[in-house]
């Protein structure tokens, strides 16, 4: 088969389509025919030789996909071929054909094409994972999320509005903003020209935001702490702003506020098994009945990854970045 290879790190010229071997499906594995897959940040860290895939995962890019189940690894049941699936990945998304746990397949909700379920599993996961699963947002509460023209970002919007709470936005710039109030941001932080922590606690009452999602990181930490409410929980995803940085425990303490860091690629695989099948359950209806949907910014062949990479890496983009086969 071909996939993107990546035989040194470095910029997006780094990846190479290459002849490489057919996976085969272990057991508890399918091995699906891939039609599309999406860039991630992750995808773009792999490339600059900073994020290794898992030990025993596949080498190439590509944390997410759909397609057509082709073949069942012995064990697996409730899934047959031809079947028309997306999935979540630990690697290998960026070939023609993947093998992957069948604990991390989904169906292609009803009224979803193909190609555009490729942009789902990742953002589903990790927002369902951290946002509800782990900071346990609730009806009425605010959440502030970095980053609301994201893959994640976008999602979390709508994710977030189904449920029933109030959602605060950063992006950069009016176009980015307009478009996560189109999908239903309330509070519009544009992060070049205000400071995010007074605007949430204006937009608030002083009260501040109930759960932070955070793909900063360190930059953002004592401005994030700041910013939650009484009982915040503070979900670290993305360290685009570094890694290391130093804390006030005293003002983390006088809120009684919670901070947690989590992934998805490296989790084990009953984790991740139980990640997936929560969003099948919570989150496929919404999906299905038209209340979420996956935003799509461009879609590039797969022979283009190069270009998909820069398009990312320059944040010129509004929700997913999707390569087809």
């Amino acid at each position: 088969m071909r996939a993107i290879t990546i035989p040194e790190p470095g910029g997006p010229e780094a990846l190479v389509r290459a002849d490489v071997p057919d996976p085969q499906p272990a057991e508890g594995e399918v091995l699906i025919e891939v039609a599309a897959s999406a860039v991630n940040r992750a995808d773009l860290l792999q490339r600059q030789g900073f994020y290794d895939p898992p030990p025993g995962s596949s080498s190439y890019p590509g944390l997410e996909c759909s397609g057509r189940i082709t073949a069942l690894g012995p064990g697996v049941h409730g899934w047959a071929v031809g079947d028309e699936v997306c999935a979540l990945l630990a690697g290998g998304g960026y070939a023609e054909q993947v093998a992957v746990p069948a604990g991390q397949v989904l169906p292609v909700p009803a009224g979803l094409d193909l190609v555009t379920a490729a942009a789902l599993p990742e953002v589903t996961c990790t927002v369902w994972s951290n946002v509800f699963m782990i900071a346990h947002l609730r009806p009425g509460e605010t959440l502030l999320v970095h980053g609301g023209a994201s893959g994640i970002g976008t999602m979390a919007i709508q994710l977030a509005k189904a449920v029933g709470a109030r959602v605060a936005v950063t992006a950069g710039g009016p176009e980015k903003l307009a478009r996560c109030a189109e999908l239903g941001a309330d509070i519009l932080i544009d992060y070049r020209e205000q400071d995010f922590v007074q605007e949430i606690r204006k937009a608030t009452d002083g009260a501040g935001a109930d759960v932070i999602l955070d793909i900063i990181g360190a930059k953002y930490l004592q401005r994030n702490v700041k910013a939650l409410a009484v009982s915040g929980r503070l979900a670290i995803i993305g360290l685009q702003g570094g890694v290391k940085a130093e804390l006030n425990l005293a003002a983390l303490m006088a809120k009684r506020a919670a901070i947690t860091g989590a992934g998805l690629r490296a989790r084990p695989l009953n984790e991740k098994a139980a990640i997936v099948a929560a969003v099948r359950e919570h989150v496929w209806p919404l999906i299905a009945n038209g209340q979420v949907r996956p935003i799509v910014d461009r879609t590039l062949p797969m022979a283009e990854a190069a270009e998909a990479h820069r398009i990312v890496e320059a944040s010129a983009h509004v929700g997913k970045v999707v390569l087809t086969v």
